[in-house]
């Protein structure tokens, strides 16, 4: 499977098609953006596997379910907006409540919506999965980890939201490298603070790792594929010994990764917290980079959280 400059969408078809040749229980349900997905390939393969309930996101939760039910494995696509506030009791019930096997993809996550503007971007959509009992949310970094993870959101029965940034993304990890949902990935080591990313934020983690190294600053980088469930025993290892923590993400910084961790850090380990994120405001038009400078997800703003916790963690320690 080639990796470099493919889309992640892509990779997610690629494995959707190799594992629905090994096993018929796999199926697709759509809600009309089969070409947005990029899932037309799967159709081509599986045309009696495929159920496009047009623009009904609510009925292809429920369509998903009975198709659970009857024991099939289906996937479910659409925008992140229309994949978890618009569906939220029909996920709520049909599928977490009834423990049904229902796998739904949310496409465009945060910013990345670009084009489609404030009603396709969602901003909330890991907040409304966090608080539903049994979902595990993951979001892979790269086409690398979601290859390596791909197999255990098969092997586990119940409802998985996956977070997938359809276009191309930043390779942060190695041909090889082994992943675990549940686990974060320790990227650099460091003991100054930590400093806690997911999806598109990685690459911008780690960048700032690099200007604080020049500022003389030591910075742990901590990869979190899987929200929930977090990773606490990796989150509160690293808090310990830094004492400092920078959250960035591409979501609310209510509700999603940086509430996540605030809420295990405020319980087992209470230390200075800064969040980078879109502070409790709507989405809007925009190409990425435009929108990360808007809401303040780059390298710049993560090096200013930085010195927030860094000097409140000086005052703790005075």
């Amino acid at each position: 499977m080639v990796l470099e400059n493919r889309w992640l969408r892509e990779t997610y078809v690629d494995l959707l098609i190799e594992y629905a040749k090994k096993d018929e229980r796999v199926a697709i349900v759509e809600a009309d953006l089969m070409r947005a997905a990029g899932t037309l390939r799967f159709q081509e393969a599986f045309p009696d596997r495929v159920v496009d309930v047009g623009v009904a996101e609510a009925n292809m939760i429920g369509v998903a379910a009975g198709m659970s039910a009857m024991g099939k494995i289906p996937f479910t696509h659409t925008f992140t907006p229309f994949a978890t506030r618009r569906v939220c009791d029909q996920v709520t019930l049909s599928v977490a409540y009834a423990g049904l096997n229902v796998k739904m993809m949310g496409s465009d996550p945060g910013v990345t919506a670009e084009y489609n503007g404030g009603t396709h971007m969602s901003i909330e959509d890991v907040s409304i999965m966090r608080n539903i009992p049994g979902m595990i949310i993951y979001e892979p970094v790269d086409s690398v980890q979601l290859i390596d993870i791909f197999p255990q959101i098969m092997e586990h029965y119940g409802p998985v939201y996956i977070r997938l940034l359809r276009k191309n993304a930043v390779k942060i990890h190695k041909i090889g490298d082994k992943f675990q949902l549940g686990k974060g990935v320790l990227l650099k080591k460091g003991k100054d603070v930590t400093i806690i990313a997911g999806g598109i934020m990685v690459e911008e983690a780690l960048k700032a790792e690099e200007l604080l190294a020049g500022m003389g600053i030591s910075a742990e980088v901590i990869e979190i594929h899987t929200v929930k469930p977090l990773d606490e025993e990796m989150v509160v290892k690293s808090a310990e010994k830094t004492c400092a923590v920078v959250v960035a993400e591409n979501h609310s910084i209510i509700g999603g990764l940086g509430g996540a961790v605030s809420e295990c850090l405020s319980e087992s380990c209470p230390v200075p917290v800064k969040r980078v994120g879109v502070k409790d405001h709507f989405g809007e038009v925009g190409l990425t980079p435009f929108l990360k400078e808007k809401y303040g997800l780059t390298k710049e703003e993560i090096v200013k959280a930085v010195g927030v916790v860094l000097e409140k963690k000086k005052v703790r320690e005075n």
